[in-house]
């Protein structure tokens, strides 16, 4: 065993918590020498693959090396994912950071964003005082069901929380419900879905052969058709969830290439999802749902209590 490997495991040890098995496939690399710096970007090459207070590990999608951030993005160890769980361990002595709460929200942003693009989200469900977790992927880089492997990496670094709720946007949701079917954990709560196309997405399948479309959103882009996509195969979230759809309220929506009733890019036929103990309609477009202030309401108050609305019944689709 490498001296490295041995660092690590007293290291779990003294924490006395047991972490996840290492991922085999840690290259590696000597020890690195690292000045704490900011990242310059780059969230298309990288998925969380670990998370803890905020402090993240995470994978790059093209070299396979793992470096370790804080909550404002500055990169305190790069190298093999055990070189970057032993510094996190030290930070964890070095700051006496506490135990994860029992209770936590994880958020999965859309294609082609990052977890920042859900930040009023964040701002909001934090002020109610929840712990969020916000995760981020390579959108346009790995298809869904890879997405969906560094999501349930993340979901079982979460030691000693007992409950996990999902807020997802648009092939986020995707992303989520593929997770969940291919790695069933019984703390999940409750989800909600927002602006995710469910049944797959039209607009998509009208775009999939255009190269600049196949280049810019990559293998995701093409599984969100609605007729050659991945959503059809996929199982509903286990335990309640809720649904959020954004729309022009008129027979024809936004787009004219879609449809019935849409947000410019998802229809709310798909957005629905049978099995929802709730579901709401939020008028707007596709790019600021989100963020909408109804929506950040709704999902906060479904968190807490069930419903996506503080009065009046639920709908439910059935």
């Amino acid at each position: 065993m490498r001296v490295l490997d041995l660092v690590w495991a007293a290291s779990l040890l003294l924490l006395g918590n047991p972490l996840p098995a290492l991922p085999e496939d840690s290259p590696p690399v000597p020890q690195n020498l690292n000045i704490p710096m900011k990242t310059l970007g780059g969230r298309q090459f990288w998925s969380d693959v670990y998370w803890f207070h905020g402090w993240r590990i995470q994978k790059n999608f093209y070299t396979g090396h793992y470096r370790l951030l804080d909550d404002s993005d500055v990169r305190h160890a790069w190298g093999s994912y055990i070189q970057c769980r032993t510094r996190l361990n030290d930070i964890r002595v070095e700051q006496k950071l506490p135990d994860l709460p029992k209770e936590v929200v994880v958020l999965v942003h859309g294609i082609f964003r990052s977890s920042k693009s859900m930040h009023r989200l964040r701002e909001e469900l934090a002020a109610a005082g929840m712990t969020v977790v916000a995760f981020d992927y390579p959108s346009t880089r790995v298809p869904v069901e890879d997405a969906a492997d560094s999501l349930h990496a993340v979901l079982q670094s979460l030691e000693g929380v007992e409950k996990i709720h999902l807020v997802a946007f648009s092939l986020g949701g995707l992303v989520t419900r593929s997770c969940l079917e291919r790695h069933p954990d019984e703390r999940i709560g409750r989800t909600v879905l927002v602006g995710t196309p469910n049944s797959g997405a039209e607009f998509a399948h009208v775009l999939r052969d255009f190269r600049w479309f196949k280049v810019t959103f990559g293998p995701a882009g093409q599984q969100l058709s609605h007729r050659l996509g991945v959503a059809g195969t996929l199982a509903p979230p286990p335990g309640e969830f809720a649904v959020i759809a954004g729309a022009r309220n008129t027979p024809k929506g936004y787009n004219p290439l879609i449809p019935g009733d849409d947000d410019s890019t998802v229809s709310v036929k798909s957005a629905r999802l049978k099995g929802a103990v709730d579901s709401l309609i939020v008028p707007t477009i596709h790019s600021l749902l989100i963020n909408d202030r109804r929506t950040v309401g709704a999902v906060s108050c479904f968190l807490q209590t069930g419903r996506l609305r503080p009065e009046g019944d639920p709908e439910p689709v059935e």
